[in-house]
């Protein structure tokens, strides 16, 4: 429901600015900005499988939207490994998830990290690691700072939308258990 929720505001606010983020022209642009290269990682979307990808993932923590500024093309790879700081309620590295995904450069989680262990699947030499994250984390501020309409709405959709998401997300929960305790009744 909480998905649900946020592409339906998604709409709304992309048919207000007058950008779909399904068009050719984001998608060219998204390309464009970033070579057609994954964000996180640099690989080549030629050589690996691409996906759309949320910067600020569409779930109950990170809140964000399927909007010009908050959707680029990765590769997969990136894509599921980013998922382990999005899903997180609170974030130790950063103030989001993508920030935090690119913050992992092995100088301030445990040597458990996966994250940190999948960096260094990437680019083996620790300097050169660090560099091309903070290269990356740069591009991808420069990326956002293109669209002011996004910076302006989420930053007063960051005061409410919390709060609403959580009280649907609890309706919703509440709801499911009264529904699922009415039905194995009849059973």
């Amino acid at each position: 429901m909480v998905s649900m929720f946020l592409h339906e505001l998604s709409r709304k606010i992309s048919r207000e600015w007058g950008m779909r983020v399904d068009g050719e022209v984001y998608g060219e642009l998204v390309r464009l900005r970033f070579g057609n290269r994954c964000p996180y990682c640099d690989r080549s979307l030629k050589d690996t499988g691409s996906v759309i990808e949320h910067l600020d993932g569409m779930n109950q923590y990170r809140a964000g939207l399927h909007i010009p500024g908050n959707v680029l093309v990765s590769c997969r790879k990136c894509n599921s490994e980013k998922r382990r700081d999005d899903g997180r309620k609170t974030l130790i590295l950063a103030d989001c998830g993508w920030a935090s995904f690119l913050s992992h450069d092995g100088s301030r989680c445990p040597e458990s990290c996966a994250t940190c262990r999948y960096w260094v699947t990437v680019w083996g030499d620790e300097s050169e690691r660090k560099q091309r994250l903070s290269e990356n984390l740069e591009k991808i501020h420069k990326f956002r700072r293109e669209f002011p309409n996004f910076e302006a709405a989420t930053a007063a959709l960051l005061i409410v939308l919390p709060d609403v998401l959580k009280k649907l997300y609890s309706d919703c929960q509440i709801f499911a258990e009264s529904e699922i305790n009415s039905l194995l009744e009849k059973f």
